[in-house]
């Protein structure tokens, strides 16, 4: 028996209508939903953390959320683990023809220009075919900012897009501008959360195009601020107090100590 047919067998026993797990049992796409997504963030955080160890806990914990989802399909004579398999194969084929077929490709650059090119074929023959729109393949579901950025991927797949990140920069200044004068002007909370909302936004756009992913970046300035406060937590307490105890000021100064440190660094 492989490692993937014994995984498969372990998750038919718990979804066993008699003798399985109560609470397998119970569990639809939709309540298992969050916890597929709170286990590719913690992929994440292993990686991050360069523990591989704990990255490959992380692997099998996602891994065992996919054949979770294939295996209430295939209950629902919908597909099964091997329809998901074969369909990601599909896919990586027809995506590398470099690889599996006759063209060839020099660098990982020209590799993801192809990669951009193939996925908008594939829409643009699905939208002729069905007659949706471009942004019909971007399902919500997923987190807002990667959910941004798909569909700024797919609008640019038609040519509406910005022309490099120095061309987003009037965008975000203009947001921000009218998110200061929903604020100055009473507009009121509504409004205010509109224009921030459009901020954001604009943010995963200049992020899209400096070639990173915003929850990336997201992700490295929560760690930095982590990093930051608990410099100040540390030298409040150095000095016998309390964090409560010291003023804005005080915390301010250490922050920006800990700024100059990381610099130095």
């Amino acid at each position: 028996m492989t490692s993937i047919e014994r995984l498969l067998r372990i998750m038919a026993a718990l979804r066993d209508p008699v003798d399985g797990c109560p609470w397998d049992r119970e569990q639809n796409f939709a309540s298992i939903a969050p916890y597929t997504i709170e286990e590719a963030y913690e992929v994440a955080d292993a990686i991050a953390a360069n523990d591989m160890r704990w990255l490959r806990e992380e692997l099998g914990d996602l891994l065992f959320q996919v054949v979770f989802h294939a295996r209430m399909a295939e209950e629902q004579g919908a597909f099964d683990f091997g329809d998901v398999a074969d369909a990601i194969s599909d896919k990586m084929e027809r995506r590398h023809p470099h690889v599996f077929g006759d063209e060839r490709i020099g660098s990982a650059e020209e590799q993801s220009r192809a990669w951009e090119a193939h996925k908008r074929a594939e829409r643009a023959s699905r939208a002729r075919e069905t007659g949706q729109s471009v942004l019909d393949g971007v399902r919500g579901g997923r987190p807002a900012l990667e959910h941004a950025a798909q569909l700024q991927r797919a609008a640019a797949s038609c040519g509406f897009d910005w022309g490099n990140a120095q061309e987003v920069l009037p965008k975000l200044r203009e947001e921000l501008d009218e998110l200061e004068a929903a604020l100055s002007h009473g507009a009121g909370h509504e409004r205010a959360v509109e224009e921030l909302g459009d901020l954001l936004f604009s943010c995963v756009n200049l992020a899209r195009h400096l070639g990173v992913e915003a929850d990336s970046a997201l992700r490295a300035a929560n760690a930095k601020f982590d990093q930051r406060f608990r410099f100040v937590e540390s030298g409040i307490r150095a000095q016998g107090r309390a964090l409560e105890d010291a003023s804005l000021e005080e915390m301010d100064a250490l922050w920006e100590s800990g700024k100059r440190a990381d610099t130095d660094g």
